[in-house]
């Protein structure tokens, strides 16, 4: 009992410490700090044993890393992000944490964090922000680079390619919706 009464007393003072610090960042809103210190907490942990699994294997990281490949692992990481956190074919990742609000652009979803505080809350903005997944994706990416490089590349190509088809498919609708129409001057319109 005397190591838990020397835990509680020394961490008396940072958990009051915490609970200031939370209530003035809050202000009285549900916003899920101790949830996000966890996710934090995944996230570096994650890191840790990734780095401890590619040193363990004994792979070197690069030197340098070619522009064609950061390039490809970059537009890769914004289509994945950007897929889980938006495409409707996604939705049942998110669902045990978001309500569906309805369409919010072509083939994406809007949808609202269910639960207001806590760990589920935190998981909800995780997986419905494309720019905070992004960060998971890109790691993710990046492990696979250096452990499996030829693989990853496929894999990021894969995302790539859809990122790219996206692109062909809104330059197309707005070609459908008149985009390259000549402008009519504005005594064309007068007349």
């Amino acid at each position: 009992m005397a190591i838990a009464d020397e835990v509680q007393r020394v961490g008396a003072p940072l958990f009051r410490w915490a609970r200031i610090q939370k209530r003035e960042y809050t202000q009285g809103e549900a916003r899920p700090l101790g949830g996000s210190l966890g996710a934090m907490g995944v996230y570096s942990g994650l890191v840790v044993a990734g780095v401890v699994a590619v040193r363990a294997s004994g792979r070197q990281l690069p030197d340098r890393i070619p522009f064609g490949d950061a390039a490809l692992l970059t537009i890769a990481t914004f289509r994945l992000a950007r897929r889980l956190a938006k495409d409707p074919v996604t939705a049942p990742i998110r669902a045990p944490f978001t309500a569906f609000q309805g369409a919010s652009g072509p083939a994406e979803l809007e949808e609202e964090v269910r639960e207001h505080g806590g760990v589920k809350h935190t998981v909800g903005e995780l997986l419905t922000c494309p720019f905070c997944l992004a960060q998971w994706v890109g790691t993710a990416f990046v492990f696979g680079y250096v452990s499996a490089p030829r693989a990853t590349r496929l894999a990021a190509l894969t995302m790539t390619t859809v990122a790219g088809s996206d692109v062909l498919q809104f330059v197309y609708d707005s070609i459908q919706n008149g985009a390259l129409a000549p402008a009519q001057s504005q005594e064309d319109e007068q007349s």
